[in-house]
């Protein structure tokens, strides 16, 4: 199957086109650690086209009704789905994760672009009744102007999908930088969506990172930007856009606790968090990591746990009985190799399960014992690694979760109204699941606190993020 894969070109100018920097980047399979292909990456001269052409594009772009882009990003999306087994396929060798994790992904960014081009059609501004007669006061929405959007390798085509989406939906043109470790498979979703489109209103970049977000986000050109990743990363560009009072929609993952009261159903938080938790091996934002469980259940669930998690099948991706797949990149193996072992010298207590002799893979890990003060505990680990840690009474779980620096979600097992209140109330993060782990869906914001971010995508609020208010005021 390997055989068929290609890197692709940059889209600029609505044409595919090589690269034409000096420097080249191979496409790792991180499932055995072997060459894919090699990518050819953008040059200054291959951004101030692109950079050219969004401009044009947006001002073709904006004129279109929301009628015709809804019915033009619906167009793609069928497209989408009509590809979802070579998209999926792409995905899975380039990035690792399960096949059946990437067709899921491959289907929720297909719903993520549909969501927000219905929600095109009910772009609304509003009538204000005026003061003076022979007057009227309105509230318009209008496009806020070319974007630059810069997209990870861990959900490559869902957090590219969410800007996408949200950009064209509004009428803007979008230039996306994604991740360069996994470019065919965001390239085959662009490719389905811009043949519907005017040149320059759907551009994708792949380049050196730094220079291509120095450059997209000083040209005047761009005036909003949207950024997934970290939040070294993160503050960097948001100093970048600052410098030239641009506005920025940031998530920078995060660290998310999971509260288990004494009356939850154990088997069933169970079950649903290692499912969760080991998604796409871990390597989540919104991964639940920090277990904090009542006292009174603590040593059953973490035997139940546990044994449920060592179960899980490591291997390639594209195998059928394949439960979690490798790390993406050697890089990931290496940091949370060295989280553990920090962990561990703190004085936390491992459970590793076993793991592959090739490739980027990490073993299924559960500390317990942890100190307060662990580096796994502070840091994100974006990997196959989980704590358990007991609680006496809510308030002091809500302590313990809150304790993070990061605040993008959280899960809750519990029946209880008390707890449920508090906990919505109190806990610091921007989705909360109960009893369940739907913490993101097309139709509801996600977003951060913290250092997890600001700014929402997804619903209404983030194609709010890509609209400009404006207030008229008409007297005859």
């Amino acid at each position: 199957m390997s055989g068929n894969y290609r890197a692709p070109g940059l889209l600029i100018q609505g044409q595919w086109r090589p690269g034409r920097h000096a420097m080249t980047m191979p496409i790792i399979n991180p499932a055995n650690a072997q060459t894919l292909d090699t990518l050819q990456l953008a040059s200054r001269d291959d951004v101030d086209l692109a950079l050219n052409a969004a401009q044009k594009g947006f001002d073709t772009w904006r004129q279109i009704p929301a009628h015709e882009r809804c019915a033009r990003l619906e167009r793609g999306v069928a497209r989408i789905r009509h590809n979802t087994e070579k998209i999926a396929t792409w995905l899975t060798l380039e990035q690792g994760k399960p096949l059946a994790e990437a067709r899921a992904e491959c289907a929720m960014a297909a719903d993520l672009i549909k969501w927000y081009a219905e929600e095109a059609r009910r772009t609304y501004g509003r009538i204000i009744p005026a003061r003076l007669p022979h007057s009227s006061m309105q509230v318009h929405k209008l496009p806020v102007g070319p974007v630059a959007a810069f997209s990870p390798w861990n959900f490559p085509l869902v957090l590219s999908a969410r800007k996408i989406g949200g950009a064209l939906a509004a009428g803007c043109s979008i230039i996306l930088k994604a991740a360069e470790e996994t470019p065919a498979s965001v390239a085959a979703m662009v490719d389905c969506l811009h043949e519907e489109l005017p040149e320059g209103a759907l551009q994708l970049l792949f380049g050196v990172p730094a220079e291509v977000s120095d450059q997209l986000i000083a040209s005047p050109v761009i005036r909003k930007v949207s950024f997934t990743g970290s939040v070294p990363v993160g503050r960097h560009l948001a100093q970048l856009t600052a410098r030239h009072l641009k506005r920025i929609t940031l998530e920078l993952g995060g660290h998310a606790p999971v509260i288990v009261c004494a009356d939850a159903d154990i088997d069933k938080a169970v079950s649903m968090m290692v499912t969760h938790k080991f998604r796409n091996a871990g390597q989540a934002c919104l991964a639940p990591t920090r277990f904090y469980v009542d006292r009174s259940i603590e040593s059953r669930f973490t035997e139940q746990f546990i044994h449920t998690s060592h179960d899980l099948v490591l291997g390639d991706g594209m195998a059928s009985d394949t439960h979690m797949g490798p790390l993406a990149n050697a890089r990931r193996v290496a940091a949370v190799r060295d989280l553990v072992d920090r962990s561990i010298q703190a004085g936390a207590r491992s459970h590793q399960g076993k793991r592959p002799e090739t490739g980027f893979f990490e073993p299924v890990t559960v500390l317990t014992n942890v100190p307060a003060n662990s580096p796994i505990m502070t840091e994100e680990p974006f990997g196959p690694v989980a704590t358990i840690t007991p609680f006496d009474t809510i308030d002091h779980a809500i302590q313990l979760a809150n304790q993070s620096a990061y605040g993008l979600a959280g899960y809750l097992f519990t029946d209880s109204a008390r707890a449920i209140q508090r906990l919505s109330e109190r806990l610091e993060i921007g989705s909360l699941a109960i009893n369940g782990m739907g913490v993101s869906v097309p139709e509801a914001p996600f977003g951060g606190l913290k250092e997890s971010g600001y700014g929402s995508e997804s619903g209404i609020e983030g194609m709010e993020a890509f609209l400009d208010t404006k207030f008229i005021h008409h007297c005859t």
